[in-house]
């Protein structure tokens, strides 16, 4: 079959690649490859998709049903497959493959369709955080896994250069960075952390009701992987009358369920947020940066 991109990832990895990146190009006859390497019978390309990898259903051949994923170098995806091995199906779906060549990753199929963010909004922060729980673990001995204090250096980098020509957004720039500074000169934990996680990378399953899905692993604090929940569902928090009042109650209440510091949390999701806003801005999605540097402002 042809292996077509979706357009979500099209649009995505357009506003990431670097100048003369041909991924996305040879990506048909790489998917074809893995395919055939591992004598997969495709039924469908998921659709819309991530915004990182091409999903691809397959039935291997004793017709049993899997995932073939397949992520551009920059995304990361071998340190993705050194944590779900590393996880053991343990909160997380399950890798069928331990290495391979081509840098696809094989997964056991999950329902792509059903994530924790369609229940309910108090009972999926409930779901979620349970499955948070199962992935914090101690790192492995001479892992090689990005640091929060690497991968937060970069972004702030990239937004203080984007503060310079934004004066909108460069108080709250100075806020987040003061804050990563503080939360960063005394770590409580270093622990093996998902790194993207939100309500939708929770599936449901066969073997466990969720797992976690689509990590990129990073070793640091609990509360660095929490403050992605917090914002959840933000275009809803935001319509929200109450919404800053929602936000605290929601930080507590995570916070307390999870056993992290209240106002660790709250600097996290401050850094979070307005790296997220900036970048935003910094590709041209000026609703979501909106969106994410009025929630910032809130905290």
């Amino acid at each position: 079959m042809a292996f077509e991109a979706p357009q979500r990832l099209v649009r995505a990895l357009g506003e990431t690649a670097p100048a003369g990146d041909d991924w996305l190009a040879r990506l048909p006859a790489a998917a074809e490859r893995a395919v055939a390497r591992r004598e997969l019978t495709v039924e469908r390309v998921q659709v819309p998709g991530g915004r990182s990898s091409l999903v691809v259903l397959v039935r291997r051949a004793d017709g049993t049903p899997a995932v073939l994923k397949l992520a551009p170098p920059r995304a990361r995806p071998e340190s993705e497959r050194a944590a779900l091995a590393y996880w053991g199906g343990l909160g997380a779906v399950q890798l069928l493959e331990t290495g391979a060549e081509d840098g696809a990753l094989l997964l056991e199929r999950l329902h792509p369709d059903v994530s924790v963010r369609s229940l309910p909004e108090a009972k999926a922060l409930l779901e979620a955080a349970g499955t948070l729980r199962r992935l914090w673990v101690q790192p492995p001995a001479g892992h090689v896994f990005e640091t929060v204090a690497e991968r937060t250096g970069r972004q702030a980098a990239a937004m203080r250069a984007s503060a310079g020509t934004d004066p909108e957004a460069a108080p709250l720039v100075e806020a987040a960075l003061a804050a990563r500074e503080e939360l960063l000169a005394a770590p409580p934990q270093q622990l093996l952390l998902h790194g993207t996680f939100r309500q939708s990378k929770v599936l449901a399953g066969e073997r466990m009701p969720w797992l976690a899905v689509g990590p990129d692993p990073v070793v640091g604090e609990s509360a660095f992987d929490l403050a992605r929940l917090v914002r959840d569902r933000v275009e809803d928090l935001i319509a929200a009358p109450s919404g800053p009042a929602i936000t605290r109650r929601r930080i507590k209440r995570l916070a307390e369920s999870l056993e992290v510091d209240q106002e660790r949390l709250r600097g996290w999701t401050l850094f979070r947020a307005v790296e997220s806003g900036v970048r935003a801005r910094r590709v041209g999605r000026e609703k979501d940066a909106e969106l994410l540097l009025e929630f910032a402002a809130w905290l």
